[in-house]
């Protein structure tokens, strides 16, 4: 009865105190109505049962939107916030500042937020539920609400404060004062658990879920991961407890918590003593670790990869996965249709967990999985090796010697020729990471270039020091060597002599054909080659005459004498040939492009002379000719996917027709006349007559899709130098035609060079022809770029896509506007 009269008294005196509190405007008596609440603040009853209802009285009262000059009713006001339960006045603080209006209150609201997170009110809330017992009674949605209002605070305060926000109410300084709270909280469960006591992690796991699931797993462990690393290093409670509070992390969030951990952490040990075998124990964890971080997600830098499969190989429970790991990234690396389906940076992703997964096993682990290797290293490389693009093929090469060298296979090391840059350095440091023991044995090596010296001490066989005598006897055989020299003999002036040649080049282009077709004499050969460009523009009538046999004769022409700049001549007169005599000699290129018993190397080389050639026939005619400029340095087969010449004179001519309002509409490309207009269809139709014939020593839609990337990319280019000529509209509807045959090809060359040859056909055609000949098509051709531009895995086709969107928008925009509006 007295507990119980006791009760009804509180009830009654803090109902008295509320209701003064709700109706007097006399300040005497509102302090005193504080004073008495302030009182029960340390009654668990009263906090219990009737510390809700008195803050929301005091933040409906009358007097709380006006400004109060009563220093002791502020006082008093505040520690009705920063002495109670600290959940339920977080919980009134951002409920109230959400639903207040501009007023004194919000201010005053804001204020007590301020002091509630600066008074380390924060570690109060985390370690009242920490504690075995405490805040047992409180319903989940309670619980829910609590961890929502936690981890969001900076969103709630800054969406309705917006500028006027407190710095510690911003992310940047809210997230890591909310980590040392958590930090504190932790130290006091480890006290805790020396003394004795139980303790319970779940709330503390769940609002560390609740922030990294948000966004904010990089604020929050950038000081939480490091402090917890140094931890953990020295005390083994500090082990269990952090390995605690990860296994309690709810299952949806596991991965936000496990990629930020790691992302901020040092090493594979740092990884090892916070996570312990989570990874065993938790089937979401060992999902991440092992699969969705691995093979899924490429985004991460290497340092991850390096903790992550660190991480699998320090302990013999966990290295079961390690050896799982690497079978998955086999499986993945040796798919064929994983390297065409798939963008370069996800490829040297997963290269490079595949090297460390190989480098990280020991001697009887790659015997062990040593078929499973062979298999991946020859598949892998193989599919690499029939790319098109050059990243893909140097990564096959430099992983299939890296797995070789592995695995030791006796006089059959793969062993390839590339040029070394920044990636594949990376790649090759990856084998290279030692154990701690072995490189501190390495440090202790003694250095070989020393042991090849001569000693200049000796131990005696009573351990004293003697000088060595093979130092003088060196010294004495040097004397000699200094009277045979020759230095005091003064040398002829040989810098303006000439090796005298036994040929003379040949000044007519009959000549020049005939030591060119017999072949039997190397300097003549190269004589032949230097002067042929020059001849072949000299003398137009002799050229024209025999210009079919000479383009046959050049076209079969081999480096023979390893010639000096050999392809670089050779093109330069075929150019010339081309330019010379048109019609005849690009119909023999035409007609033997798609003939029996060619390489791919001169079906290229075709395709560079036509291409190279129109480009010289475009320039205007008042221009005095300088020569054709090749568009790539090099030509040789390695560098046939390079198309940055040509794609820049693309681009100059998207941003020509792209308009911004601060540079005004920009004017159309003016027409100019030139050689190549009145021909261009003579480029371009033949090169599309037999495309779908396969031969037995030519399959253009079929293995040979090296020669339809650079196919499609001539093709774009002579459809983008007819830019004006009157038989453009008909160029653009069959290469469009032709586009729309293989515009879904699995390689990323081939789809390349689909995009650069739609964008030459929207950027030359007319836009009223354009929409004319696309026709019903319109929509289908736009629903496709569409899905290019967001789904294709390479970036360039993403790119083309997105600038071939824009054209095809902005010709629909033209050709659709009301005549009316135009202004």
């Amino acid at each position: 009865m007295d507990s119980a009269g006791t009760e009804v008294s509180v009830r009654m005196q803090v109902n008295s105190c509320l209701r003064t509190l709700s109706t007097s405007r006399d300040s005497e008596e509102i302090v005193h109505a504080l004073r008495s609440l302030t009182r029960y603040l340390e009654d668990g009853e009263f906090t219990r049962l009737h510390y809700t209802h008195a803050i929301q009285v005091l933040v409906s009262a009358h007097w709380f939107s006006r400004s109060c000059e009563d220093e002791e009713i502020k006082k008093l006001w505040d520690e009705m916030f920063l002495r109670g339960p600290p959940d339920q006045a977080l919980l009134l603080l951002l409920d109230t500042i959400n639903s207040t209006g501009e007023s004194a209150g919000l201010e005053r609201c804001v204020s007590v937020l301020e002091k509630f997170l600066s008074a380390g009110r924060l570690q109060v809330l985390l370690w009242s539920r920490c504690e075995v017992g405490g805040a047992c009674s409180d319903s989940p949605q309670l619980r829910e609400t609590v961890i929502g209002h936690l981890a969001a605070l900076p969103s709630i305060t800054c969406n309705y404060l917006h500028t006027n926000t407190p710095d510690v109410f911003l992310p940047q300084r809210y997230y890591p004062l909310l980590a040392a709270s958590i930090l504190d909280t932790l130290e006091k469960t480890c006290h805790a658990l020396r003394a004795g006591q139980d303790c319970s992690l779940g709330f503390v796991a769940q609002v560390l879920g609740k922030v990294c699931i948000q966004g904010y797993s990089s604020q929050i462990f950038e000081t939480l991961a490091p402090r917890l690393s140094s931890l953990t290093r020295v005390d083994p409670l500090w082990q269990r407890v952090t390995q605690r509070l990860l296994e309690k992390v709810p299952e949806r969030c596991t991965e936000c918590v496990i990629t930020g951990l790691i992302r901020s952490l040092s090493g594979a040990a740092a990884v090892s003593r916070l996570m312990g075998n989570l990874v065993i124990t938790n089937k979401k964890a060992q999902f991440v670790l092992t699969h969705k971080l691995l093979l899924q997600q490429y985004q991460h830098p290497t340092q991850l990869l390096k903790s992550v499969l660190g991480y699998l190989a320090l302990d013999s429970e966990r290295r079961m996965l390690l050896k799982q790991v690497l079978r998955s990234v086999c499986q993945v690396w040796c798919n064929s249709s994983a390297v065409k389906h798939t963008c370069v940076e996800q490829q040297l992703y997963v290269s490079k967990a595949l090297l460390l997964c190989v480098a990280l096993l020991n001697h009887s682990e790659i015997q062990e999985l040593r078929q499973e290797l062979l298999q991946c290293m020859l598949g892998g490389v193989q599919c690499r090796l029939d790319s098109n693009i050059k990243h893909i093929r140097q990564m096959g090469m430099v992983v299939g010697e890296c797995l070789s060298l592995k695995l030791d296979t006796p006089g059959s090391q793969l062993k390839f020729q590339y040029e070394g840059d920044e990636e594949i350095r990376e790649l090759k440091s990856l084998m290279e990471s030692l154990s701690v023991e072995d490189e501190d044995d390495e440090q202790h090596k003694p250095d070989s270039s020393t042991s090849l010296q001569p000693e200049l001490k000796v131990k005696d066989s009573a351990g004293q020091s003697a000088p060595s005598q093979s130092v003088t006897s060196e010294a004495g055989r040097g004397s000699d060597s200094e009277l045979d020299s020759d230095d005091d003999l003064t040398p002829y002036d040989m810098s303006a002599d000439q090796e005298k040649k036994k040929s003379a080049p040949p000044r007519y282009v009959r000549d020049c054909l005939e030591a060119l077709m017999l072949c039997d004499d190397a300097e003549r050969v190269e004589l032949s080659l230097q002067v042929a460009e020059a001849l072949l523009r000299k003398n137009v009538k002799a050229t024209q005459e025999v210009s079919v046999q000479f383009s046959k004769v050049l076209l079969h022409l081999e480096d023979r004498y390893n010639t000096p700049c050999f392809q670089m001549l050779r093109q330069n007169a075929m150019v010339a040939l081309t330019v010379t005599d048109i019609k005849p000699v690009v119909d023999y290129w035409t007609t033997e492009f798609y003939s029996l018993n060619y390489s791919l190397r001169q079906r290229l080389d075709i395709l560079e002379v036509l291409a190279l050639s129109a480009q010289e026939l475009s320039e205007p005619i008042t221009t005095k000719h300088t020569g054709a400029q090749p568009i790539t340095a090099v030509t040789a087969l390695e560098q046939c996917g390079d198309i940055t010449h040509w794609r820049q004179i693309v681009e100059k001519r998207i941003q020509s027709k792209t308009r911004r309002i601060s540079k005004g509409g920009t004017q159309p490309v003016k027409a100019t006349p030139n050689r190549y207009a009145p021909v261009a269809g003579f480029f371009l139709f033949p090169l599309l007559r037999n495309y779908d014939r396969p031969q037995v020593t030519f399959d253009l839609l079929g293995g040979d899709h090296l020669v339809l990337g650079r196919l499609l990319h001539t093709l774009g280019l002579l459809m983008h130098l007819a830019v004006n000529a009157p038989v453009v509209s008909q160029m653009g509807r069959a290469l469009l035609d032709f586009v729309w045959a293989v515009r879904f090809h699995t390689d990323q060359m081939v789809r390349r060079g689909v995009m650069f040859a739609v964008c030459a056909v929207f950027l030359s055609m007319p836009a009223e022809n354009l929409l004319t000949e696309l026709g019903d098509d319109l929509m289908e051709t736009r629903a496709w770029l569409a899905d290019v531009a967001e789904n294709d895995c390479d970036a360039d086709c993403r790119n083309l896509a997105v600038q071939s969107l824009m054209l095809l928008d902005k010709s629909l925009k033209t050709q659709l506007q009301i005549p009316d509006m135009e202004t």
